[in-house]
C-alpha cells in the first residue's frame, strides 16, 4: 500500500515505508495564485527552489540551505538551462532532460538525491555525543541502465554512505556498463546479476523487507521508488510550460495552447513527476505514455488489466523480440525492458481513492490504501490484475497509452535524422517520437507536444548506429560521440558478478564489504 510522508529526512534516507509500500505526500500542494507571472522567469534553479518549498517546511530544510543544495546539485550540468527545449516544428518540441554527468535524465533527480543523502547525515551526525557512533547509510539500487551510473556519479565520495548497484549482466549498454563500472571510488560498488532488471528490483525489494538486514546495514534506495527522486524531476514540466510559452508566435498565448506531454517509460517515474505537477496545476491535456514491447502500461490504458505477461500476445512488428522466462522482452530501448513499474502503485493509490467510499477522508484513504493492497497483492500471486471501469475511466481522464516496436523504433531514428532540423534520437527519445505522431491525430488543432528526451543517443550507439547505417552523410564519432566517452570502455573496471538472482549471493556481497570497510 502506499504510505504517506510528513518527515522528509527519513522518507528520503529510507526511501521504502516501513509497511514495504511507497511513500505519497500527504496532500498535493497546490501552486501559488500569482505562479505564472513570478515564476516566468526563472532559471531552473529558482524553479527548483520554488517547487521543493512547497513540499519542504523552512523548519526542515532552510531556504538558504535548500538553495545551496539545490545550486550545489546542478552546477555540474552542461547547459545552462539544465533542461533545455530544442523545437522540431510548430507543435513539437523535444525537452532534452540529459545534460548533467551520466547524460541520462536520472541525473536530475539522483545528483539532488545525493547533496541531501549527505546533508540529512552530517546533520544527524553533529547532534550526536562526542564518542557516539556515526550514523551511515548503505545504498542499495537496481538499474535498467541509467539510474546505475546517475546514482554512482551522485553519491561517489560522499561522507559516510556506501552504494550497490544491481544491473543485469549483458543487458544494458556497453556505455552504460562502463560509465558504472568503471567509477573507483571506494565507496562505489557494482554487482552484475545473471538474470533481469526485475529480478535485481526484486532483490533490491526484498533487502528492504528484510528488517533484520535492512537495520544492521541501515538501507537507503535511489530508485525512482524514492520519493525524491519524483519530487525533483516535477521541476522540469514548469520549465518547460515557461520555454513554450516564450517560443509560441507572436500574439499568441499559452492561455489558449494545450500542452501534451509524451514520456517514454518503464518504471513510470518521469511520467508521475508529470502527474504531480498537473495536480499541482500546471496546465496540460492528457500526459502521453510511450511502452516499448513490454508494454504493460499500454495494455493497461487499453484493458484495464495490469498483467505481467500479455494473455493475448498481441502482434509484434518487432526485429528482435527474444523474451525469457520471466517474460521480459529484449529491445533497442533497454531501459524500458521492465515487466512491472514499481511507480504505477503510486498512481493506482490516487486511482483506488477517486473511486472509494468513505463518510470523511480519513475513511477514502484507508479504503484506497486497503483496495490497493488488494490489487498489488493479485499481481504478486496471480501476474495480474483487473481493475473495475470507474477506475480505468479515472486512469483515462488524465493518461493515453501507445506502444512503439523497434522497427517504429528505427524508422523514427531515421526520420528525425533526415528531416529539418536535422535530429539525433536515442532508442528511448524515438519511442516518445513515435508515440507523439499516432497521438497527435486525436489530438485537438491547439495541442503542443512535448517529448521527454531521456538520454544522450551515444549511450545507444548500437540503436542509433543501426537505424542510420545507409545514411551517407552520418558519422557516429563526429556526430554522436561526447568526448567524455573517449576511451571509456578501454578504463579499468571493478564489478561483482552474481551467477543467479538470488538475495542469498547479494547480501554475502554486502556482508563482505561492509565488513572490509569497518
Amino acid at each position: 500500500m502506499a504510505f504517506e510522508l510528513s518527515h522528509h529526512d527519513e522518507t528520503v534516507l529510507t526511501g521504502l515505508a516501513p509497511n514495504g509500500g511507497l511513500y505519497i505526500p500527504e496532500y498535493i500542494p497546490q501552486l501559488p495564485s500569482d505562479w505564472k507571472t513570478e515564476w516566468s522567469s526563472y532559471s531552473f534553479v529558482d524553479l527548483s527552489v520554488a517547487v521543493l518549498s512547497l513540499y519542504i517546511s523552512p523548519e526542515e530544510i532552510s531556504q538558504e540551505e535548500l538553495r545551496g543544495l539545490v545550486e550545489k546539485s546542478y552546477q555540474t550540468f552542461r547547459h545552462q538551462d539544465v533542461t533545455p527545449l530544442v523545437k522540431l516544428d510548430d507543435k513539437k518540441f523535444i525537452l532534452e532532460l540529459f545534460h548533467g554527468p551520466t547524460f541520462a535524465f536520472k541525473d536530475v533527480a539522483l545528483q539532488l538525491l545525493g547533496n541531501l543523502f549527505e546533508f540529512f547525515l552530517l546533520r544527524r551526525n553533529a547532534r550526536k555525543a562526542a564518542g557516539e557512533e556515526q550514523e551511515k547509510l548503505t545504498v542499495v539500487g537496481a538499474t535498467s541502465g541509467d539510474t546505475g551510473s546517475a546514482a554512482i556519479y551522485g553519491l561517489r565520495g560522499k561522507s559516510n554512505v556506501s552504494i550497490f548497484i544491481l544491473h543485469p549482466k549483458g543487458r544494458v549498454s556497453p556505455i552504460q556498463e562502463a560509465q558504472m563500472t568503471t567509477v573507483t571510488d571506494s565507496n562505489v560498488h557494482n554487482i552484475a546479476v545473471k538474470g533481469t532488471f526485475d529480478d535485481c528490483q526484486d532483490i533490491v525489494k526484498a533487502l528492504f523487507a528484510d528488517r533484520v538486514f535492512n537495520e544492521k546495514h541501515r538501507l537507503g534506495a535511489v530508485n525512482s521508488i524514492n520519493w525524491a527522486r519524483i519530487l525533483a524531476q516535477t521541476v522540469y514540466y514548469f520549465l518547460s510550460y515557461f520555454h513554450v510559452q516564450k517560443q509560441l508566435p507572436a500574439g499568441a498565448s499559452i492561455d489558449d495552447v494545450e500542452i501534451q506531454y509524451v514520456v517514454p517509460t518503464g518504471n513510470f517515474g518521469d511520467i508521475l513527476a508529470g502527474y504531480y505537477a498537473k495536480q499541482m496545476g500546471l496546465p496540460m491535456g492528457k500526459l502521453a505514455v510511450a511502452t516499448n514491447a513490454n508494454d504493460i502500461l499500454a495494455r493497461f490504458w487499453k484493458s484495464g488489466r495490469y498483467e505481467k505477461v500479455d494473455s493475448e500476445e498481441l502482434p509484434t512488428t518487432d526485429g528482435r523480440q527474444a523474451t525469457d522466462a520471466s517474460g521480459v522482452k529484449e529491445t533497442l530501448s533497454p531501459a524500458m525492458d521492465i515487466l512491472v513499474s514499481s511507480n504505477f502503485e503510486r498512481l493506482m493509490w490516487y486511482l483506488a481513492y477517486d473511486n472509494a467510499t468513505g463518510s470523511t477522508d480519513e475513511d477514502k484513504r484507508a479504503n484506497a490504501s486497503q483496495t490497493l493492497d488488494g490489487w498489488m497483492n493479485k499481481v504478486r500471486n496471480d501476474g495480474k490484475v483487473q481493475v473495475p471501469v470507474p477506475v480505468l475511466e479515472s486512469a483515462r481522464r488524465d493518461f493515453v497509452a501507445e506502444r512503439i516496436s523497434d522497427e517504429e523504433t528505427l524508422e523514427t531514428i531515421r526520420k528525425h535524422f533526415g528531416t529539418q532540423p536535422s535530429y539525433v534520437a536515442d532508442p528511448h527519445t524515438a519511442v516518445g517520437l513515435a508515440a507523439a505522431s499516432i497521438i497527435s491525430s486525436n489530438n485537438s488543432p491547439k495541442t503542443y507536444q512535448i517529448v521527454l528526451s531521456t538520454a544522450h543517443p551515444a549511450k545507444f550507439s548500437e540503436a542509433v548506429s543501426r537505424a542510420l547505417e545507409t545514411e551517407s552523410n552520418f558519422d557516429f564519432d563526429r556526430d554522436v560521440l561526447p568526448i567524455e566517452f573517449r576511451g571509456l570502455l578501454q578504463k579499468e573496471r571493478r564489478v561483482i558478478e552474481v551467477d543467479r538472482p538470488d538475495i542469498g549471493l547479494v547480501k554475502e556481497v554486502i556482508e563482505k564489504t561492509a565488513n572490509q570497510a569497518a
